[in-house]
């Protein structure tokens, strides 16, 4: 799996992120080994790690909640943040 494939995956599971100018980025954190999903809206960012196994489930489109739910609470706090 690589990055664009899992930005791809996100924006599928939340397509207003890129529409309502919250900005996208996926990196993979060799250090933790694990997706680091980075959310920015103006001049705000907040980022989250997923949870071992939860892109990979999501990607082969077995479970999407878990990684729905991490975003979505991402989502959440950065447009408070933004407010």
């Amino acid at each position: 799996m690589d990055k664009k494939e899992l930005c791809k995956k996100i924006e599928q599971v939340y397509p207003d992120i890129g529409e309502c100018g919250i900005d996208l980025e996926v990196i993979y954190d060799n250090d933790n080994s694990r997706w680091k999903v980075l959310l920015k809206k103006d001049n705000k960012s907040l980022a989250t790690f997923l949870e071992p196994g939860d892109a990979e489930l999501c990607m082969e489109g077995r479970q999407c909640v878990s990684l729905g739910i991490e975003i979505r609470q991402l989502k959440d706090n950065i447009e408070k943040l933004s407010s």
